[in-house]
C-alpha cells in the first residue's frame, strides 16, 4: 500500500480549527450519475423545507483569525444561501457534487483536492502576507492571513475557495478531502461527518477509503 501523504496543523491554529481528513483512492469521477440525478433534488427540497442551522462556530473560527465571515463566506454557508434563494446546488462532477452535498447538510466547509497534483507534505496554516493562487473559475484568490492548506509549492486551498492547481476533474483517481471544522467540534461528530462523506463517495464515485485523520 502506498504511504499516505503527511498532513499537519500549525501549532498556532490548534485551538481554532480541528480538521478532519479523508484520503480516497480509486475513484471514478464522471460528469453526472443516476444516484445524484435522483437524490440531489430531493436533498435540495429537504434543505429548503428544514434548513440546517448555520454553524455559528464556523463564523467564530473565521473571526478568530481576523476574517469577516459576512464578507468572505465559508463555502458551506454560501451553498446554503444559494438553496434558500431557490437556486440549485452547482453540478460540476460527481465527486465535487458529493462534497458540496455533504457540506451544505453538515454546515461545515470542505476542501477537495486531487492528490496527484499535490506535492506533500501538506500543512494547514495561515497564509503568508501577499500569498495567493489562481482560483477555480475565479480571479486570483488572496489568502494572506487566512486558513490555507499548503504543500511544497505553496497554498492550494482554503475553506472559502480552492485553487485550480489541485482541483478535482474527470481525470482524478485519488483525492484528499479536508473538513475545516472549528476546534470545538467533537471527535464523535467529526467521525459521523467522515462516515457520511465516505458512504456517499463510495455509492457515487466508487473506490475506497485509504485512511482518515482528525486533529
Amino acid at each position: 500500500m502506498t504511504a499516505l501523504p503527511q498532513f499537519t496543523v500549525d501549532a498556532a491554529l490548534k485551538a481554532i480549527v480541528r480538521p478532519a481528513v479523508l484520503w480516497w483512492d480509486g475513484a471514478r469521477v464522471t460528469d453526472q450519475s443516476e444516484v445524484l440525478d435522483r437524490e440531489l433534488p430531493e436533498a435540495e427540497v429537504r434543505v429548503r423545507t428544514m434548513p440546517p442551522e448555520e454553524t455559528a462556530a464556523v463564523r467564530t473560527m473565521y473571526k478568530r483569525i481576523g476574517i469577516d465571515p459576512t464578507r468572505t463566506r465559508p463555502s458551506n454557508e454560501a451553498l446554503l444561501r444559494r438553496l434558500r434563494k431557490g437556486d440549485r446546488l452547482p453540478r460540476i462532477n460527481t465527486m465535487v457534487d458529493v462534497i458540496n452535498w455533504c457540506s451544505v447538510e453538515m454546515q461545515l466547509p470542505y476542501g477537495l483536492y486531487d492528490r496527484v497534483l499535490m506535492h506533500p507534505p501538506v500543512t494547514l496554516r495561515l497564509g503568508a502576507p501577499e500569498e495567493e493562487y489562481a482560483g477555480i473559475r475565479k480571479d486570483t484568490v488572496h489568502v494572506g492571513g487566512r486558513l490555507v492548506v499548503a504543500d511544497a509549492e505553496g497554498a492550494f486551498g482554503n475553506p472559502t475557495s480552492d485553487s485550480a492547481r489541485t482541483m478535482v476533474t474527470a481525470a482524478t483517481v485519488d483525492a484528499l478531502v479536508v473538513v475545516y471544522a472549528p476546534a470545538d467540534v467533537s471527535e464523535h461528530r467529526l467521525a459521523q461527518v467522515l462516515d457520511l462523506t465516505a458512504g456517499r463517495l463510495l455509492r457515487v464515485c466508487g473506490g475506497h477509503e485509504a485512511g482518515r485523520w482528525m486533529a
